[in-house]
C-alpha cells in the first residue's frame, strides 16, 4: 500500500482510470467485430469513429487505429 498521500490519490485515480479503459476498449472491440461481420458502410463509419476517439486518447495507439481502419476499408471492398 502508498504510503504518501500522493502516491494513494494516483492508485486511486489509476484504478477509475483503467476501469474506463477497459470499457472503451470493449467497445473497440465490439465495433470491429460487428463492422466485420455486416461489412456496411454505416458500420464502418461507427467503427471509424470509435478507433479514431481511442487513439486520440492514447487507450490504443493510433498506429493500431490506422491498421484496423485499413483492414476495415479492405473488407467493405471485397464484399
Amino acid at each position: 500500500m502508498p504510503v504518501i498521500a500522493q502516491a494513494a490519490k494516483k492508485l486511486r485515480r489509476d484504478r477509475k482510470r483503467t476501469v474506463q479503459n477497459m470499457k472503451v476498449r470493449a467497445n473497440v472491440r465490439s465495433v470491429v467485430k460487428k463492422a466485420r461481420e455486416l461489412r456496411t458502410p454505416k458500420a464502418l463509419a461507427a467503427a471509424y469513429k470509435i478507433l479514431d476517439k481511442a487513439g486520440k486518447h492514447n487507450i490504443i495507439h493510433h498506429n493500431k487505429a490506422a491498421r484496423l481502419k485499413s483492414r476495415l476499408a479492405k473488407l467493405l471492398g471485397k464484399k
